[in-house]
């Protein structure tokens, strides 16, 4: 989703208020337009890296796995597709030679899975790269680095700003379904099943609002975007987690089926002439991105070696 940079003739913006089921529901409309009873891709030859860039520019579209979170991809005001994955995965595939992307809406949890099953092309969620999702899928060099922050009361009564924090004042926490937010929490010496576990991040603002709990974690952008309106919360600044007693910084990046090593060096080769000219910037700036989120980490970094 590409919003107007200046005066660009686009008006979107992102906005918290959508729920992931109204998200999803939008998506599944979209998705259907044109691709009725459709529910695989064609499958793509794993010799040689594969031959799927060659079918998606026969075909002209390509379908985008989305998991339907604001701002990575979600539906707008006016029902249109957008979001920093979307957006991005539309500039680069254009470069590409496929003028079309087509939304496949489904749970986070079920992107890697749909994406190996071929109900679409690519994952383009603003997934973390870790060594676990490595074993599944290759990935594209990250397009984003990304912090934690919380979503607290106004005026941060608590003083909550890293989870060492919250574990001091005994704060009650809550994060999102499969975040990777959890894990910091639990590093940090809380108990997985003392979390508050909520469907997404305006249930999170509303947990946050009414006191049932402290914090909410999420993603620095997220927690931005979230709080930004709120009369009753704020988020905190970035910082990052330690996971092992380490600094955990993370990257997303678009995912891909392992024998599909072509279309992810294509892909890639794409990306960073975006990075060095400055258009990825320009691209999820909207979004509630800042340049401390443009990263020059790899795949191969964040995936161990």
């Amino acid at each position: 989703m590409a919003p107007p940079l200046g005066n660009d003739a686009h008006t979107t913006r992102p906005e918290h208020r959508h729920t992931r089921r109204s998200v999803l529901a939008g998506l599944a409309s979209l998705g259907a337009l044109g691709a009725a009873g459709c529910t695989r891709v064609a499958s793509a030859s794993g010799k040689d890296g594969g031959d799927l860039l060659e079918r998606l520019r026969a075909q002209g579209v390509v379908r985008l796995g989305i998991a339907g979170e604001i701002p990575f991809g979600y539906i707008d005001r006016d029902g249109n597709l957008t979001g920093e994955a979307p957006e991005l995965a539309k500039a680069v595939f254009k470069r590409l030679g496929v003028d079309r992307v087509q939304p496949v809406p489904t749970e986070f949890g079920s992107l890697i899975p749909g994406l190996n099953a071929q109900q679409f092309d690519v994952v383009a969620a603003g997934m973390y790269v870790t060594p676990d999702r490595c074993e599944q899928v290759i990935f594209a060099d990250p397009d984003y680095r990304m912090p934690d922050a919380f979503i607290v009361r106004k005026g941060n009564p608590l003083g909550l700003r890293t989870y060492a924090d919250a574990l001091r004042k005994h704060a009650k926490v809550a994060t999102g379904t499969g975040y990777a937010q959890i894990q910091h929490a639990v590093e940090a010496g809380y108990q997985q099943g003392d979390l508050v576990i909520v469907p997404d991040q305006v249930a999170g603002l509303n947990a946050v609002e009414s006191g049932r709990v402290d914090l909410f974690a999420a993603t620095a952008v997220t927690a931005r975007l979230v709080a930004r309106d709120s009369a009753k919360a704020e988020s905190t600044e970035p910082f990052v987690a330690l996971v092992d007693g380490k600094p955990k910084v993370d990257g997303g990046a678009f995912a891909f089926r392992r024998a599909e090593t072509r279309l992810r060096d294509a892909f890639n080769t794409e990306l960073h002439k975006l990075r060095r000219s400055g258009e990825l910037y320009r691209i999820v700036r909207p979004f509630g991105f800042t340049k401390a989120e443009m990263t020059t980490l790899t795949a191969k970094e964040l995936c161990g070696g």
